[in-house]
């Protein structure tokens, strides 16, 4: 059986894989994203995803490799992890009160077998009106400098997210049904 590789450094991703019931380990793609704001943002993660696995795979061909890698989009413009807490509140205030998608990109390689799969996974998101105390108090309790958008829905979502339409783990950062075929595809099942 294949050894499967997450090659990703976040936490969510790791949590959100292992609750599949795949064994995996981590390994982190020594690779620097694409991160423009204004590229289309499925193409963004789709090649930053492709990357990660690439970079993971090239030096691990007996694995099968997962890469993964989200935004939040909104009106034309990428917002991807805040590099400090003014650009984290600049984003939350660019998001109050208004929609905008969540994009995953996801690669599957596997070098031995010549395996290449991707796939992307978009989620429609609303946000509430709220003020600056809002603003604040969600700063207070939530760490949104490692996060697109700096939000994580799972992380006092309550405070700011009003609701969604589509998948609720694609928001946190790995959509599971779609990773579930995607590694089925690539003959790994949960357990093995």
């Amino acid at each position: 059986m294949s050894r499967l590789i997450l090659a990703s450094a976040s936490p969510r991703r790791r949590e959100l894989l292992a609750s599949l019931g795949f064994a995996f380990e981590v390994q982190v793609a020594g690779v620097v994203e694409h991160e423009e704001p204004t590229t289309d943002p499925r193409v963004m993660v789709a090649h930053n995803a492709a990357l990660k696995a690439d970079w993971v795979a090239e030096r691990n061909p007996d694995a099968v490799v997962l890469g993964a890698d989200t935004t939040v989009f909104i009106e034309g413009y990428a917002l991807n992890k805040p590099k400090d807490l003014d650009e984290a509140r600049a984003m939350l205030r660019r998001l109050c009160g208004r929609a905008h998608t969540v994009h995953t990109g996801m690669a599957v390689r596997c070098g031995a077998s010549g395996i290449s799969l991707d796939t992307g996974v978009s989620t429609n998101v609303r946000f509430k009106r709220f003020d600056e105390v809002t603003l604040e108090a969600y700063l207070a309790v939530a760490h949104v400098l490692d996060k697109a958008g700096a939000y994580g829905i799972q992380e006092h979502g309550e405070l700011i997210v009003e609701g969604y339409d589509g998948s609720y783990s694609n928001i946190v950062g790995l959509p599971l049904d779609e990773t579930r075929q995607l590694l089925a595809k690539a003959g790994l099942t949960p357990g093995n």
